[in-house]
């Protein structure tokens, strides 16, 4: 995430400079090319995934421009020809962009994204997709697992301590498309119209030469709707005197070491008995899906959740590709071993069955949609005509992102939505060939 006016053009990798110095060369740097966006598999132990990033990605494109201080850089370390220079001034992603909308469920071969444009304007972008997808969809699928299993308590994401500083914002947005309900991210709040939130830390109880005046400074400060650190030294003293000095009205205590289940009882007991029974209890500490799903029986009101989240919790990208499908309106297929990629540019539905659970994903030829056979909606919507991003990122686009999470996450078979191993939640099925024929080889 870096601020709204800088340039994204050198986002990227120094390949595609050269792949397009050498097509300009060759004499096929403006073919017709199509670009695709999937992932062969999902992590492991997943079921589905979460597109994150889309509207981060399309605003960054908007400011993919190289200008003198870039070109300058270029020039200086002569990493392409004066030809491709004058190229570079002059670039404006000027073609198409469809793919799913954010916050839609994926699975393998998914064509999340697609890029139509000349081979030189689409192969620029590739590193700059990938790295927002990337790392937004990991974070949306893993801080999507976090929410299901918190059954409706609010999820926070405090992880901007535990990864690379813009990445934090980013990763701040991602949670907020899976329904966390705020950060504690400043930037992210301000970027994107995220709540905020954050008390104090260990540091500042520490601070204080006692717990009571640590208490009592911050009840002070913000009054007594706030929430108190308990665990610096002794927890139940620490409740104790929590309630003394804010009183019935003690907003929460926040629990964030040692056992949160067997704590949060106890803790839960000793604020009933004190009279605050409307005072909460928020846990922290390395949470992930796991945890969060073991503290379900637990009188918690709220997770804090930080480095598994902004981490993928174990899949910190999502795997995704960027590869050529079609050139001049022929399909064109990669036969590598193991990475084998199916050719023609794609589009994609979802079926269901009456009762709206959805049953399989259907990637088809583009414009040849297969015969109705029940419910049906289409995944592969218009992103960007003529270079013009569709609609605006920002609060209106992530309250949409949210709406079409929950929605879609209720649509899976329940099976798909454990965290236990399995297949994908539904099978991805091809339908038809490559939409001109002949293929290229």
């Amino acid at each position: 995430m870096t601020d709204a006016s800088a340039s994204t053009a050198l986002l990227t990798d120094q390949y595609e400079l050269t792949m397009v110095q050498a097509a300009l060369r060759s004499g096929t740097a403006h073919r017709t090319c199509t670009f695709e966006v999937f992932a062969r598999q999902l992590p492991p132990g997943r079921r589905y995934g979460v597109v994150g990033g889309t509207g981060r990605m399309l605003e960054g494109l908007e400011q993919f421009r190289f200008g003198p201080a870039e070109l300058e850089y270029l020039r200086r370390e002569s990493i392409v020809d004066d030809a491709t220079l004058q190229f570079l001034a002059d670039y404006r992603f000027s073609g198409d962009i469809t793919g799913y909308a954010e916050g839609e469920a994926y699975f393998p071969h998914s064509p999340v994204l697609t890029v139509t444009a000349s081979f030189a304007e689409a192969c620029l972008l590739e590193t700059f997709i990938l790295s927002v997808l990337n790392h937004d969809s990991a974070v949306a699928s893993a801080g999507s697992r976090m929410t299901l299993a918190a059954g409706g308590r609010p999820c926070l994401e405090m992880g901007g301590r535990r990864t690379q500083e813009h990445s934090a914002v980013a990763a701040a947005r991602a949670a907020a498309v899976v329904n966390f309900a705020a950060t504690s991210n400043l930037q992210a709040g301000r970027r994107w119209g995220i709540p905020t939130v954050g008390t104090a830390a260990h540091a500042f109880t520490l601070l204080h030469d006692t717990e009571e005046e640590a208490f009592a400074a911050q009840v002070q400060a913000f009054g007594a709707d706030t929430t108190l650190l308990v665990d610096t030294y002794d927890v139940e003293a620490a409740v104790r005197k929590a309630v003394e000095i804010a009183g019935p009205d003690l907003g929460a205590v926040r629990l964030d070491s040692g056992d949160l289940v067997q704590q949060a009882h106890d803790v839960r007991g000793l604020l009933d008995s004190l009279g605050n029974q409307n005072t909460q209890i928020v846990v922290s500490s390395d949470l992930d899906e796991h945890a969060i799903a073991g503290l379900a029986a637990a009188p918690v009101n709220s997770y804090g959740v930080g480095t598994r989240l902004v981490t993928g919790s174990g899949a910190p990208t999502a795997n995704m590709v960027y590869k050529l499908v079609e050139v001049d309106g022929l399909p064109v297929h990669k036969r590598s071993s193991h990475k084998h990629t199916d050719g023609g540019h794609k589009q994609a539905l979802r079926r269901a069955r009456p009762s709206g659970t959805v049953t399989e994903e259907v990637v088809y030829p583009v414009g040849r949609a297969p015969a109705p056979d029940g419910p049906s909606r289409p995944l592969t919507v218009p992103l960007m005509r003529d270079g013009r991003m569709l609609g605006r990122s920002g609060p209106a686009w992530l309250a949409e992102a949210r709406e079409r999470v929950a929605a879609g996450l209720r649509s899976l078979p329940w099976e798909g939505l454990k965290l236990s191993r399995g297949d994908p939640a539904i099978p991805t099925v091809r339908t038809g060939a490559p939409a001109h024929s002949p293929t290229r080889p």
